[in-house]
């Protein structure tokens, strides 16, 4: 199943071409995957109340096309189990008004436990029933 975040470019994300600067996608990114899990019932902040940390491993992006101030996109996120301990949200950047993709990306993750070990918790592991 795939999750759908939509949101609006700010002035501010821009850089000196008047495109949305390469770096800020991966907040895009970051904030669509915070969302899909709060959609999921996972709340970040209560995984590091439980010393469960989610981390990134691995980010791997394709710019296909810029976004401009006032471009309203999408973020699309799925989830798919990697390994016993890894997962990758496949996530796509969507320029609203054609429908462009404008950035295709996989993120690696894991979580640890308190001892630095990884752990995917009954609450993570729930996501991959349907994924």
């Amino acid at each position: 199943m795939v999750f759908r975040t939509q949101d609006k470019v700010r002035d501010y994300e821009l850089d000196m071409q008047g495109i949305v600067n390469n770096g800020v996608y991966f907040n895009y990114l970051e904030h669509a995957r915070h969302e899909f899990l709060l959609a999921n019932n996972i709340d970040f902040a209560a995984l590091t109340a439980e010393k469960i940390h989610l981390v990134v491993v691995r980010s791997e992006i394709d710019y296909k096309a810029s976004l401009k101030s006032g471009d309203q996109y999408a973020v699309d996120v799925s989830i798919e189990r990697l390994s016993k301990v890894k997962f990758g949200f496949r996530q796509r950047v969507i320029r609203l008004a054609d429908e462009k993709v404008c950035v295709e990306a996989l993120v690696v993750g894991t979580a640890l436990n308190e001892r630095g070990r990884p752990y995917l918790s009954p609450q993570l592991q729930a996501l991959f029933a349907d994924a």
